[in-house]
């Protein structure tokens, strides 16, 4: 083994958190938060040492520094402030701490009552060094320091210059560096923007929201929808494929193998005589349309999200342009996706793995680079997982170094490991399995494995109770009251939730067939005409919980959860606070549709800030209804006929100058 380039250096530094894969991929964050970084940090022998955190923005060439801080048992922290997005990096370094090890050593001899005139000229050699790094006053400082420890070391006023705290901060900002140890890796961090963390989605078909029965929708039709979107309290308008959609081999209603005149196929199915990715269906309006409704959504306090989907249809002009780009069978044909025994004959996977790759990869960029150029900032990417890893790593990175605003949500319901591992490589958001976690204790561990461990440093959920491709089997069978706990949920576990609508909303739970998750008439296949004034609506409702979780930050935070304990397995209780510990929601849901459940709730009072003595009230965002507590234990009873939740703010008792309580 050969000698390192200078043996001197004596500090480790192991044990990096956050750390992702060794360092491989970056952590992820929001502009403004505070990163907390812990190292172990330690030397030889019984000399001390010290540790900085050093950090520095993309566009910033100098690295900033943070002397990080003892936690004990060789045990640092120190923490950043990331203030723009964009990405940013920091390391650590650490050094054996000369100074501060000869004044401890001090410390212990003077209270031995030792003769230490040679020790405070050891330390008037140390400070001296100092002053050859410092300059300005701080040099003459140090200086002056120096030659009173070195020449008057047998006064006694020289013993408290020694000791002085002035001169051990000063000694702090020019310490010597010269052997520090440098942590071998340039750990980075992803900042985005506050809707990476915080977003509430809906989606709907442009084609659907014609007010006339049978007559296709269009950009128009989406915008005069954008109050009744906007009342409900979503902040992002998310849409499916807008493109031409294909001819050949199109699906009919039911996605039935053969289509009928007028059927108007799937949206997935992309590309036709009219164009591909970077064209717009021509019955939904022209590229001037949309670029009415993004400002008009804009204005409206939306963001429109846009389907990406890396899949053509036979018609689709890259099949006669590019056939490079796609699989071959035997016969020289295109292979058609298939998840056997379904075949899928409308659609043309493309090839990752073609000899043209850098060509598809360009070209692939080139779409999400078109429509950021259009406005569109915010990309739902359709089944990621089945296209190659390193082409998300790279076109991510483009498009983010080009554009910090973009963000990128993933829809891959697949195994856990693709599931991160497409975080990790940059998707902003993630979709989930929330949809098919349904009891206590399912939904108990699911969130703390999201919040509780490495995976909340990287992978940011995404609740949605259905989409156009998932009517789960608890809204089938559980009717209005499995809608309204199904929203809950989504809404106050997660920061970034989605509904599917007007389904959702409208209570749509209809499956093709018994055990199926295909809604019976989807409206991928056909035109829907959805009756927005229907008394059994939610939207209500919805605007109700979208202004709770506008209003309270604590439900804009998932740093914070943490499950109650419950006397009855039906109801679930959990509660988040905001990092100024000045907002707290307890959400208590009832998880059984058809009965009424009571029980007691034994309420953690240290996690909502409270003290055991003291009565607080609760303030219930649902249905404005206040309720006095006391303690840690207390009754409740939800019923599915009437509201089976409550989304509580937990206000304290305040005592007012003219001496009445009041509650805060």
């Amino acid at each position: 083994m050969t000698k390192p380039s200078d043996g001197r250096k004596r500090v480790v530094i192991q044990g990096v958190e956050p750390e992702i894969d060794g360092g491989r991929f970056p952590i992820k964050r929001i502009v403004g938060d505070t990163v907390q970084v812990e190292a172990d940090v330690f030397g030889d022998g019984h000399d001390h040492v010290a540790c900085q955190l050093l950090f520095r923005h993309q566009n910033e060439e100098k690295f900033s520094t943070i002397r990080m801080q003892p936690l004990g048992n060789d045990r640092w922290e120190g923490s950043i402030r990331v203030e723009k997005p964009g990405r940013y990096y920091y390391t650590l370094c650490g050094w054996v701490d000369h100074f501060d090890t000869w004044r401890s050593d001090l410390l212990k001899r003077l209270d031995a009552g030792q003769d230490v005139r040679l020790e405070l000229q050891t330390g008037g050699l140390l400070v001296e060094q100092a002053a050859q790094r410092a300059e300005g006053k701080d040099a003459k400082q140090l200086t002056e320091w120096a030659r009173l420890l070195r020449t008057k070391s047998g006064d006694e006023d020289t013993k408290v210059v020694a000791l002085d705290e002035d001169l051990a901060h000063m000694m702090e900002r020019y310490p010597n560096t010269e052997l520090e140890t440098r942590y071998d890796k340039e750990l980075a961090i992803t900042v985005d923007r506050e809707r990476a963390r915080f977003s509430s989605w809906y989606e709907l078909f442009p084609r659907s929201c014609s007010t006339t029965p049978g007559t296709h929708g269009s950009f128009r039709d989406v915008e005069a929808r954008l109050p009744y979107i906007s009342k409900m309290g979503f902040d992002v308008l998310y849409l499916p494929p807008i493109h031409p959609i294909g001819q050949s081999f199109r699906k009919g209603k039911n996605n039935s193998v053969t289509a009928e005149p007028g059927d108007v196929g799937s949206p997935w199915a992309i590309g036709s005589a009219e164009g591909g990715h970077t064209a717009i269906h021509p019955e939904l309006g022209t590229l001037d349309d949309f670029r009415s409704l993004i400002a008009k959504a804009k204005a409206s306090g939306l963001e429109i999200a846009m389907d990406i989907a890396f899949q053509c249809s036979p018609d689709h002009p890259w099949v006669t342009e590019h056939p490079e780009w796609f699989k071959k069978r035997a016969d020289g044909s295109i292979q058609y996706a298939e998840n056997p025994p379904k075949k899928y004959q409308d659609i043309y996977p493309l090839d990752f793995e073609s000899e043209d790759w850098i060509g598809l990869w360009d070209a692939l960029k080139g779409v999400f680079a078109y429509w950021v150029k259009e406005g569109v900032h915010i990309f739902r990417v359709d089944n990621p997982h089945t296209k190659a890893f390193p082409f998300w790593q790279w076109v991510i990175g483009e498009i983010k170094r080009e554009n910090r605003e973009v963000l990128f949500l993933a829809e891959a319901f697949t195994r856990p490991r693709i599931m991160e591992r497409l975080a990790k490589l940059g998707f902003s958001q993630s979709y989930t399995y929330f949809t098919w976690r349904n009891t206590k204790q399912e939904l108990t561990e699911y969130l703390t494995q999201l919040n509780s461990t490495e995976v909340k440093e990287y992978f940011r959920p995404n609740f949605w109770p259905n989409t156009p491709d998932i009517l789960p089997e608890s809204l089938q069978i559980g009717g209005r009251p499995a809608f309204i706990t199904r929203l809950v949920l989504a809404a106050t576990l997660a920061t970034s939730y989605g509904i599917y609508g007007p389904a959702f909303e409208l209570l749509e739970n209809v499956p093709t067939r018994p055990g199926g998750e295909e809604y019976l008439n989807s409206e991928k296949y056909e035109l829907k005409q959805w009756n927005l004034q229907d008394p059994k609506s939610l939207a209500s409702l919805i605007e109700r919980v979208n202004r709770a979780r506008r209003e309270n930050m604590a439900l804009q935070l998932n740093n914070d959860l943490y499950f109650h304990e419950t006397d009855n397995p039906y109801l679930i209780c959990y509660s988040k606070r905001n990092l100024e510990q000045t907002n707290t929601i307890l959400t208590i849901v009832n998880l059984d549709p058809y009965h009424v459940q009571a029980g007691w709730v034994n309420l953690n009072l240290e996690k909502l800030g409270l003290d055991l003595r003291e009565s607080f009230q609760v303030h219930d965002q649902l249905v404005d209804e206040r309720y006095l507590w006391h303690g840690s234990r207390n009754y409740v009873e939800l019923s599915p006929a009437k509201i089976p939740a409550h989304i509580l703010r937990v206000l304290r008792r305040v005592r007012s100058e003219k001496d009445f309580d009041y509650y805060l």
